[in-house]
């Protein structure tokens, strides 16, 4: 609980610095203008840091986690995307498991039926974390709108799409409602389930929670303070085209919102989140369990010199043919007792 509260009062304290900062030009300034650059240009070398040293990480033999039936003989039935043979397979593995969480299906959910150890697939996970990251998804996209100009049409249409029901003025977005269900869900699975309490720490309640204060003072700005839009694009086209524009008196939850994305950039490199570009490099998803059909040598061997068998025979020919064993090699010679 106690990780739980720190991870809390370490989100507080970025919205208040963000609703202090609405009172000073010069800390708004901080924050709309020289803060977005840190930010993102943190998130850009720390996460081409953290790709680069996976991607020199050596990884000579084939060591992918198996759920199934490997390819064996015809008539056993076999597991091609739990247990892939091939690089195609392999690549659908890895597809399947980014876009739809196959993992978290699993049968991981202990329980006792009938006086016996059962397990079940815990479905409500799987559907939360599926709603959380595809809204997320869904939500950076339609975001696009204020970093491009002209908004390309798909931003536009995926917007319509995700206000489609159109419930109130500005209508409410499916997406903005399925971030904030799921990550309330992800919360309260995390304090009230006793072993997951107690394995937590302040990294996984802090992701949680600032991510729901990203959501939460989005949500602010679109159906409570009504700020500029217009503003808004303008900062951001000013920011991404290097020419940033200082807005006058900017809104508080527009402030806390920015702080708070900035936060999430900086944090991203240096945290679990970063699961995004392991689950595509990790070695145990993405290569292909062949090492039945196909040997694989380490590339990486230091040239050592080697003694094969037929040299060594020729080296102890006299010794084997006086102890009466058979030369393989050695066409010529007999064995002493076929006389």
């Amino acid at each position: 609980m106690a990780s739980s509260l720190r991870a809390l009062y370490a989100v507080l304290a970025l919205v208040l610095l963000g609703i202090l900062a609405s009172r000073s030009a010069v800390a708004s300034i901080a924050v709309t203008v020289v803060l977005p650059y840190l930010a993102w240009g943190t998130l850009l070398v720390g996460v081409c840091y953290r790709v680069w040293r996976w991607a020199r990480v050596p990884v000579p033999f084939r060591i992918p986690t198996t759920c199934g039936q490997q390819r064996s003989l015809p008539w056993l039935p076999r597991a091609p995307l739990d247990n892939p043979d091939n690089a195609l397979w392999a690549t659908l593995r890895v597809g399947f498991e980014t876009l739809l969480f196959r993992s978290l299906l699993r049968d991981n959910r202990p329980r006792i039926e009938a006086g016996r150890l059962a397990y079940s697939p815990t479905r409500a996970l799987w559907l939360g974390a599926l709603a959380m990251h595809w809204a997320l998804l869904i939500v950076v996209l339609r975001h696009l709108r204020f970093a491009l100009e002209p908004t390309p049409n798909w931003v536009v249409s995926l917007g319509a799409l995700d206000g489609m029901l159109q419930i109130g003025a500005p209508p409410l977005l499916l997406s903005d409602v399925a971030l904030v269900t799921a990550l309330l869900y992800l919360l309260m699975r995390r304090w009230r389930v006793p072993a997951l309490r107690y394995l937590s720490i302040f990294s996984d309640y802090f992701a949680l929670l600032l991510l729901l204060g990203i959501a939460l003072s989005g949500m602010a700005m679109r159906y409570v303070a009504h700020v500029d839009v217009v503003a808004v694009k303008q900062m951001m086209l000013g920011i991404v085209t290097f020419h940033p524009q200082v807005l006058s008196a900017p809104p508080a939850p527009l402030l806390v919102h920015v702080l708070l994305v900035c936060a999430l950039a900086v944090y991203l490199p240096f945290s679990k989140l970063m699961h995004l570009g392991a689950a595509v490099l990790s070695p145990t998803r993405n290569l292909a369990n062949n090492s039945r059909r196909r040997r694989h040598v380490n590339p990486w061997n230091a040239p050592v010199a080697t003694h094969e068998y037929a040299e060594w025979e020729a080296e102890f020919a006299d010794k084997l043919k006086l102890a009466g064993l058979p030369l393989e090699h050695n066409q010529d010679a007999r064995h002493p007792t076929a006389d």
